[in-house]
């Protein structure tokens, strides 16, 4: 699992940039129309299913909360960084946000039907994802949807000093999308759709989702 120095570090990186990045992420999802394609169509299958809770795992200032809100789902957010969940709740004062761990979730098992996990899991190792994933199977109700994005590659790290005009101190990774589909297998998820779409101006590598259900 994650280390807690690596997780203390996580969290003060992103309180640093929170107000930054917030605002240079805004609109971002308006330009990519391949995500936001995803996200449809995770909310239309939760929508499908009756609904229920959706949470929004590592939310950041909220705007895939929001997002998924727009969609007419009942979504809420969850944050590492303090600093993070004070901007969510200034920016969209609506929507409900709470401080938590994504490896250590204060939720009772099966409680949500759905979870969206949009590059919150970039900062952790490739070989410490499993129990990550085993969490998020907990957490969900059997047929709950689970929707993941991130970096596309072969497992390596990159290491980040400077990041949104602010010195940071954080581990990106880059996942293989077959490996990670394995191992939402193994902890009993059905992968129902694969997407690894090119990388766009702004970004160097492929981007890929995965689309599961429990």
């Amino acid at each position: 699992m994650t280390t807690a120095s690596s997780l203390r570090a996580t969290r003060a990186s992103y309180d640093t940039v929170a107000a930054d990045y917030a605002s240079l992420l805004a609109d971002e999802l308006a330009a990519k129309p391949l995500d936001r394609a995803m996200l449809g169509a995770f909310a239309e299958q939760v929508g499908a299913d009756g609904g229920g809770p959706v949470v929004d795992l590592g939310c950041g200032p909220g705007r895939v909360t929001a997002h998924l809100r727009d969609l007419g789902l009942s979504a809420y957010g969850i944050d590492l960084s303090p600093g993070m969940v004070a901007e969510a709740r200034r920016r969209h004062p609506g929507l409900r946000f709470e401080v938590g761990t994504m490896s250590a979730l204060d939720l009772a098992d099966g409680s949500l039907r759905g979870a969206v996990a949009w590059y919150s899991l970039v900062h952790t190792p490739p070989e410490e994802l499993g129990p990550y994933v085993a969490e998020f199977h907990r957490v969900l109700s059997p047929g709950g949807h689970l929707l993941l994005a991130f970096k596309a590659g072969g497992g390596e790290g990159v290491r980040l000093e400077h990041a949104y005009g602010h010195p940071v101190d954080l581990d990106v990774y880059r996942f293989v999308p077959e490996r990670v589909a394995g191992l939402l297998v193994r902890a009993g998820f059905e992968v129902r759709a694969r997407l690894v779409r090119a990388a766009d101006p702004a970004e160097r590598t492929p981007q890929a989702f995965l689309l599961a259900q429990r």
